[in-house]
């Protein structure tokens, strides 16, 4: 079960904390990407219900859709509860370091899925101790960090929207720089690209 209740409160609080390193990511139009930069066959495009789809898979598999940041072998999803509108469950995975991706570190997350507003929050730990009573502790590489994912948009014009905090002493531009030439690219991210080739078989090719 996820050992944390308000995962949005502490995400924004973290946020709001002076010295947190905090970068919030341009909104997504995914079928403008996708339609501009994109050759797809047969054609095809998002919804917000299709991308929210997605970020759920993603959620319980990232190994699969994050295939270059999680480390192969190294997932573990531990089952927590569904309660109305939300899903909780812990993950624990080796992932590359955001500065040093030949490299990883154990990353503890505990994760809620909010199934009517469309957001998924993946909460960072330093430990966890699993129901079959192993210890997981998070690696010390770089910061715990906290992530939020979230559908926005309508049905049809979908935005996918992406924040994440990193619990620093003090703001980090290495690991600004690093995240704004991400939001800098203009294909869309792996998972969507995923998504479209292994869930909706499609065949993708960039232009």
């Amino acid at each position: 079960m996820s050992e944390i209740t308000g995962h949005e409160e502490l995400i924004d609080r973290a946020f709001a904390t002076a010295g947190t390193t905090g970068i919030v990511l341009p909104p997504v139009d995914v079928n403008g990407v996708l339609h501009e930069r994109y050759e797809v066959t047969p054609p095809a495009s998002f919804t917000a219900t299709s991308l929210w789809d997605m970020e759920v898979r993603k959620a319980k598999a990232p190994d699969k859709y994050l295939p270059a940041l999680v480390k192969p072998g190294s997932l573990e999803v531990f089952p927590g509860e569904r309660h109305g509108r939300f899903e909780d469950f812990t993950r624990v995975s080796e992932q590359g370091l955001w500065l040093k991706q030949d490299t990883f570190g154990v990353v503890v997350e505990h994760v809620r899925l909010d199934h009517h507003d469309k957001r998924a929050y993946f909460v960072g730990a330093e430990r966890y101790r699993a129901p079959d009573g192993r210890a997981f502790e998070a690696g010390t590489g770089q910061p715990i960090f906290h992530v939020e994912h979230s559908v926005a948009g309508s049905e049809e014009a979908p935005l996918n929207l992406w924040r994440i905090v990193h619990l620093t002493d003090r703001p980090d531009p290495a690991l600004v720089a690093y995240f704004d030439g991400m939001g800098r690219d203009p294909y869309l991210r792996v998972f969507n690209e995923v998504y479209l080739r292994e869930d909706l078989n499609r065949t993708l090719m960039r232009r």
